[in-house]
């Protein structure tokens, strides 16, 4: 077959989200397909500021059409736009305003996509709710294949996207959550659909990864003797880091008043929000995958606050080492997520984030019965081969029943 996939940004240097998720994915399927990457020259996910060169272009093999957005993202505007479709009753008009407002705008990859709709098999588009894939969907009517990676904000309700949901050819949603959120507000449930994760990027392809992570590397370059937790992502409030920052603090306040060493939360990411300057809380910055694995494999355990995730990559990577996690159980993805697997806890509020806190630090057993059935999950449902097989499996039922309709016309 021969697969488009749409995705508001594309590059080596973005290490995370949709973004990541989409091109892991594109290199899995180039093995049996041709795959093409259709994509911004944006690099940035707040301004939408061109980055890159338009043009055809090439990453790790993949061939990449890059189209320029025709404006940067005006914050302030956006923002205000962003509250009143939200939050109150609004028009058709304030709606389209504000998707043209979040960006990334660019019509002149919508235009190209609809001069070369019939050139592909399938568009697979990425990340509902921004403009490159609203306007993909709606271009590319009856080839257009959806991966929401949706999150329970309140953009999943704005009524506009109900339309490229119930149009699509396929949903690919990432977990059980989404999927159940998903169909529950969209109406979408006689769409195709599958639940299909994805796997990892691996620092060293050549082995495994408990043999390539080294605790002790980590250690060293960044002088970290002591017990610590993770936090791996954006430092953000939409992550939920403001809310750690908070418990961690109070933690270790009532670690102090105890007569005890507070506990060490190392974070890895870059910063949007202020960073709490207290001795039990290190920031190393960016890191690259090696370092990001060291990092994994030295750690106690990894925590997630996030409130709003459609599927924790980081998650994954974390029990791909046998490493427990906590994460923020008002988030039902990743709650679910933990109880599924067992690989970890999960906290509703600041005590059951202390008290989370304390067993995994001096729970050894704990510790190696979550990471054990953390691995065992990740083995179980998110290798690149089981990957792989559950995708050529949806394509080929699209495949089939696009057979079937010719010969019906």
């Amino acid at each position: 077959m021969r697969l488009a996939m749409v995705v508001h940004r594309f590059g080596l240097e973005i290490r995370g989200g949709a973004e990541l998720h989409c091109r892991l994915i594109a290199e899995l399927l180039s093995r049996n397909h041709e795959v093409e990457i259709v994509t911004t020259c944006a690099k940035d996910y707040l301004t939408w500021a061109n980055a890159y060169p338009a043009g055809l272009d090439n990453v790790n093999g993949l061939p990449v059409w890059r189209f320029p957005v025709r404006r940067p993202r005006d914050l302030d505007r956006f923002a205000r736009l962003q509250q009143r479709v939200f939050y109150r009753d609004h028009s058709d008009a304030e709606a389209d305003a504000w998707l043209n407002a979040q960006g990334p705008l660019s019509p002149a990859m919508r235009d190209w996509i609809g001069r070369y709709k019939d050139n592909f098999d399938y568009w697979i588009c990425y990340s509902y709710r921004y403009w490159t894939t609203y306007h993909a969907m709606q271009v590319a009517t009856g080839k257009g294949v959806l991966v929401p990676t949706a999150e329970a904000d309140p953009a999943i309700d704005v009524p506009m996207f109900r339309s490229i949901f119930q149009d699509s050819r396929a949903i690919v949603f990432n977990t059980a959550e989404e999927r159940d959120m998903i169909l529950d507000r969209s109406d979408s449930h006689d769409v195709p659909s599958d639940i299909i994760g994805v796997g990892i990027q691996e620092p060293s392809r050549t082995q495994e990864l408990s043999h390539s992570s080294d605790p002790a590397r980590f250690r060293r370059e960044f002088e970290i003797e002591e017990p610590f937790f993770l936090y791996i992502g954006r430092i953000d409030s939409n992550k939920g880091c403001n809310q750690l920052f908070n418990y961690h603090l109070r933690a270790a306040e009532r670690a102090e008043e105890n007569g005890q060493k507070p506990r060490l939360l190392v974070l890895i990411g870059h910063p949007v929000i202020p960073i709490p300057d207290h001795p039990s809380v290190c920031h190393i910055g960016a890191v690259d995958e090696q370092q990001k694995f060291d990092a994994l494999a030295a750690a106690s355990f990894l925590v997630m606050p996030s409130f709003y995730e459609s599927l924790s990559m980081v998650l994954l990577e974390a029990w791909a080492l046998s490493k427990p996690v906590l994460v923020n159980a008002h988030c039902e993805v990743l709650r679910g997520q933990v109880e599924r697997s067992n690989g970890g806890l999960y906290y509703a509020n600041n005590n059951m984030f202390m008290e989370s806190l304390n067993l995994l630090m001096n729970d050894r057993r704990l510790r190696e019965a979550c990471g054990k059935s953390g691995r065992k999950y990740f083995e179980g449902n998110y290798q690149w081969p089981i990957i792989e097989q559950q995708w050529e499996r949806l394509l080929g039922i699209l495949e089939k029943k696009g057979q079937l309709r010719s010969r019906e016309l």
